[in-house]
């Protein structure tokens, strides 16, 4: 079985990697975080100390950062994944960037004989957890169909999005429409509250009626609807609000890189910008509805 390089211990990549382990391949790790390694070691990883090691020792190379300017940085770089790369390696970024970088980088693989998709993924640290992750794949339809198994170890849904780049597409996409309607649930939320109804009545309704969505009926904001959600817990863990906003700034940025209109986009970066100037860019982003709750700003 082909060793696995995973470079990213963060919240998603972490669990992403122990799923990986539990599947049964053999994996090297790698992060700035000891601590993150450490776990990983303990649980029968074996570690490297650059990506440049990781990509000699492993035939697939798996990414999952911050952003875009770590994901050159990690791939291009003196000590990065092509300084050491072979020919025949797979690599796969699953971090979420803007669609010219994930292409940038691609190229440059392919430079060095190399084969690459961005697969970014859905489904956030709960289904990271739970190995039921969405990935969204940017590739050609023979390195797909040979890295689908290796994903599959870690996610239930893999959609071949189109060529390089193509799954980062989907990716922002997708968290354009995710930001959007959570704050058209809290809008709403919170005009009900003020107009005397009851909250898990109105969302009762909204998750019968046209207004159903995903917002609403499994992650609804407003506090006392849906235990499990982050509203249940102070809206601790899940998705972080800068997350989003980060993701909301790469739909508006690739927006004007193609001369589409992104007007509700923009509107709602703009409301996580505020929200993050307020100090609240570490809470989960449905602790947006916090800017239209009379007295709150942050916990609930």
């Amino acid at each position: 079985m082909t060793t696995i390089g995973f470079i990213g211990l963060g919240n998603m990549g972490a669990p992403m990697a122990h799923n990986l382990r539990r599947a049964g391949h053999d994996v090297v790790v790698c992060d700035v975080n000891p601590r993150a390694v450490a776990e990983l070691e303990a649980a029968g990883a074996q570690t490297a100390a650059s990506p440049r090691e990781v990509a000699e020792r492993c035939g697939i190379v798996i990414t999952m950062l911050p952003a875009s300017v770590h994901v050159r940085a990690v791939y291009l770089g003196d000590t990065g994944v092509l300084a050491g790369v072979k020919p025949e390696t797979i690599l796969i970024d699953s971090s979420t960037i803007d669609p010219q970088t994930a292409r940038d980088v691609i190229a440059a693989a392919h430079a060095k004989g190399c084969q690459m998709a961005d697969a970014p993924v859905s489904g956030g640290t709960g289904g990271a957890q739970a190995g039921t992750l969405t990935f969204m794949v940017g590739a050609d339809d023979a390195l797909f169909e040979r890295i689908k198994p290796v994903l599959a170890g870690m996610g239930r849904n893999i959609v071949h999005c189109g060529g390089p780049g193509n799954g980062q597409v989907a990716k922002i996409c997708n968290n354009l429409v995710l930001g959007i309607s959570m704050i058209g649930v809290a809008e709403a939320m919170a005009l009900g509250d003020k107009l005397g109804i009851d909250a898990k009545v109105l969302a009762g309704v909204l998750n019968t009626s046209t207004g159903r969505c995903w917002s609403s009926d499994t992650y609804n904001p407003w506090p006392g609807v849906i235990e499990t959600a982050p509203a249940g817990r102070g809206y601790t863990g899940g998705f972080g609000s800068d997350l989003m906003l980060k993701d909301l700034g790469l739909a508006n940025e690739a927006g004007k890189a193609a001369k589409q209109p992104v007007l509700m986009g923009a509107l709602a970066q703009q409301l996580y910008q505020l929200f993050s100037t307020q100090g609240h860019g570490g809470l989960d982003f449905s602790a947006i509805v916090n800017l239209y709750r009379a007295g709150e700003s942050g916990n609930a």
